[in-house]
């Protein structure tokens, strides 16, 4: 069977989202900010199995056993409750089974299950979602150090940067933006609340975190932060210098025209 985690926008409109699924007359469950459905799949009358999805406020869905058309049907229908969309949504498939225990195949990218327990779906559904928003970060700070790669080495190649004022700080600008926007979002990647009640499950998201190398991505996710925040620097410094040039030269330009408007008084006094 199929497990699928889609990142597919910065957040859910959760609330007004669990209004709607009861109106398509679904029965959504919350454990603490999460919805959990529990879907019946038919084919031709008949119940081929059970689908669970989970639905986290940060824009991301854990879907099981069910099909791509059946996980993108879900996900267009609830499309317009999305708080800034994605571009391009983030995805990552593995399979699942039931067997003796619970353990993640990693060659196989298989998932065994000990149980049908909804909360060791759930446990582990908050580890496999984290890594989609994390995949989202990692694109949109990829695209932005890509984005200014050729900054740093225009100026040390010209001792300064090609842009305008105004285009320098509108680079300024997004790169803020952008550093301040995954610092706030990066508590989504801290260990949920939801196991402070529920420790015993911890170990089912510890299992899922430690599949997707959250840890580890989140340390490079931080260190390319670091570049972002060092171009940040680059670039103020360069504002500010052109700034104080800009300056400089008008005091030069002032002390010019005050010399030769002494000149002209002086000759005009001796003819």
């Amino acid at each position: 069977m199929r497990c699928a985690s889609y990142c597919t926008a910065e957040g859910y409109a959760i609330d007004e989202l669990a209004k709607f699924l009861r109106t398509e007359g679904l029965d959504p469950k919350f454990y603490d900010n999460v919805i959990h459905i529990h879907k019946m799949r038919e084919s031709n009358g008949d119940t081929v199995s059970d689908a669970e999805l989970f639905i986290f406020p940060y824009g991301c869905i854990s879907l099981w056993g069910m099909s791509e058309e059946e996980e993108l049907s879900f996900i267009d229908s609830v499309s317009l409750f999305e708080v800034s969309p994605l571009y391009t949504y983030t995805l990552d498939t593995s399979t699942y089974d039931y067997e003796n225990e619970t353990l993640i195949n990693e060659e196989d990218d298989e998932i065994m299950l000990e149980s049908k327990d909804d909360l060791i779906k759930l446990s582990l559904s908050h580890g496999l979602t984290q890594s989609v928003k994390l995949e989202a970060f990692e694109q949109k700070i990829a695209q932005t150090i890509e984005n200014t790669r050729h900054l740093p080495s225009e100026l040390a190649t010209n001792g300064k940067i090609s842009l305008s004022r105004k285009k320098l700080s509108q680079k300024i600008g997004a790169l803020f933006a952008e550093r301040n926007s995954i610092n706030l979002h990066c508590d989504i990647l801290d260990t949920p609340e939801f196991f402070w009640r529920r420790p015993r499950y911890e170990t089912y998201y510890r299992l899922a975190s430690e599949y997707m190398d959250i840890q580890q991505r989140l340390d490079i996710l931080n260190r390319r932060l670091e570049v972002i925040h060092e171009l940040y620097d680059i670039l103020s410094n360069e504002l500010k210098h052109a700034h104080s040039s800009r300056l400089e030269w008008i005091i030069i330009l002032l002390i010019v025209s005050e010399v030769i408007m002494h000149l002209y008084s002086s000759i005009k006094e001796y003819f």
